[in-house]
Order: C-alpha cells, then structure tokens, then sequence
C-alpha cells in the first residue's frame, strides 16, 4: 500500500489541490496556482486562515511562495519554496515577483532605513536568511549602504551579501550567534525561534537545505550515528526537539525550558529529558 503523502509537505485539500498531485490524490480542483515573493519582512504561516490560529511556521522577505487560493478573507494558501511547507500566509505580505532578490542578509537581523543613513528613522527589521533586490551602493560618514529596489530605503551593506556568494563556513558557529535569541514556538527569525528553525536557519546560511519540523528533519538529514562517537555539528534528535553539539559535551539549542537559545552541558540536557532518539552528522 502507498504511504500516504505528509500534508505539510503537500498542498491538497478535498477542494483544491497543487496540479502536481493530480493521480495521487483526490481532490475537486487541481490548479498550478501562482508564484509570488514575499514582500513583508517576515509572515506568519499557520495550518488555518485564522489571525488567532496556533503559528506553524514563517516566511522570510524574497522567498518564493506559490498561492494556489486566495480566500478572499486576507489569507492565500500555498506553499513556501524554500522547504515545501504548506499553509496560510496573510495576502498582503505577498507580491509580484520582480524584482529578484541580488542579496541576502547575513547578519542577524538588519534595519531598512528610511535612507542611507544610520541616523534616519527605520522603517523595518530583516533578519538572517532574507533576501532583498539592491540596486546600488552610496556611502554616508564612510559607512556604506545598499539601496533598496523602489526607493524603499537602504540597509548597512556589510549586512548583506550576494546571493550566489560563497555560504558561511561554519552552521555550528551561526547557531552559536543566536544564543539568548527568544524561544518561539512556530518561529522562524532572530526575534524568536524555535529549535528545528534554529537547525534549518543555520544549515541554511551554510548552503545546506533542510526541513522545517524535527521529525522532517531527522527523516533527511544527513548520516545516522549508530555508536557514540559524537563529535561537534552532529544534530541530537529527541521527539518534538533537536540540538546541535557545539563541542565535546556542549549544546546549542532553542529551548522551550528556557524560553531562549541556551548553550548547556549536554549532561544537563540528557539529565532532564533523556537520551536522544538520534544522532544525525551533515556531511
């Protein structure tokens, strides 16, 4: 019999369903639906077109997202490029697709002023991982600013780089800068996080893709550690959590406990809520 297709991963609903899918599910309607970028700084995606529904994830600025509906109520449901998560995304965070983003943000969160000065209003935040369209570079005080398609305003360039740059080195060590970062279950940006985000937005900086929810994420990840070599950058999977070894009985990871990101000895760790159901090593 054929596993059933993982809904998160798939966007079908009895009424509409990704054209994609036409002979693996039944639904009323396929449609091929329509890609467009977010626009907001972040957005919440959530399992039920409701202001008050439990967060299930976010998207970040530049990131594709392909709307198969639009409900009319403010809500479009699709599915984020990026990890294929499927959901409802608040429409007004949500554009054309031009102009493609030629940056990415690296730092962990920036400001978008007004202009090209440090010194004006801002306007928004970015955080790591979001992509923006720069179409020049003008220096304020000697500090220089990358200006934002549209006249939107300007970001602090040493934030920034291009998007086909060269990924960080190392995703222990941007894990590492999230530390005393906000625990928020569902979220997915510096201002709060939680522990398969804090993994998917480290990897990810390094230019490795990975899922968004733990047990996604431990069905695709890498290697599995059968013994207990374990060794800095292997991911400690338990049901419902997951961290990163930053050293030899040390971890980082976005904790639900603490309410932030926390690097504690991994005998605490284990002392409080046991042995891992896995070990997974990247690369």
């Amino acid at each position: 019999m054929t596993s059933p297709l993982e809904p998160r991963l798939n966007a079908w609903r009895a009424d509409i369903a990704n054209v994609r899918l036409k002979g693996r599910v039944e639904s009323a309607r396929f449609v091929e639906g329509e890609v467009r970028r977010v626009i907001a700084p972040s957005a919440p995606l959530k399992r039920v077109a409701r202001a008050d529904a439990g967060l299930d994830s976010e998207v970040l600025r530049g990131e594709r997202f392909r709307v198969f509906e639009d409900s009319g109520e403010g809500w479009s449901w699709g599915q984020l490029e990026t990890d294929a998560y499927v959901g409802y995304v608040p429409t007004d965070a949500l554009g054309a697709l031009p102009p493609g983003p030629t940056h990415r943000v690296t730092a962990l969160r920036t400001f978008i002023y007004s202009g090209p000065d440090m010194k004006l209003p801002a306007e928004a935040s970015l955080s790591i991982g979001a992509r923006v369209a720069v179409t020049d570079f003008v220096e304020t005080r000697g500090a220089s600013y990358g200006l934002l398609a549209g006249g939107e305003g300007a970001l602090f360039a040493s934030h920034l780089a291009l998007v086909d740059a060269p990924p960080e080195p190392d995703f222990v060590a941007v894990a590492e800068r999230f530390i005393n970062a906000p625990y928020l279950w569902g979220g997915r940006t510096s201002l709060g996080l939680d522990c398969s985000a804090l993994v998917q937005l480290s990897l990810m900086a390094a230019g490795v893709p990975a899922s968004r929810d733990t047990d996604l994420q431990e069905s695709s990840l890498g290697a599995t550690v059968t013994d207990k070599s374990w060794r800095r950058g292997d991911l400690l999977y338990w049901k419902g959590h997951v961290g990163i070894l930053t050293a030899p009985g040390r971890m980082v990871h976005a904790s639900g406990h603490h309410m932030t990101v926390v690097a504690e000895p991994l005998e605490t760790v284990l002392g409080r809520i046991g042995l891992p159901a896995s070990v997974k090593r990247i690369g």
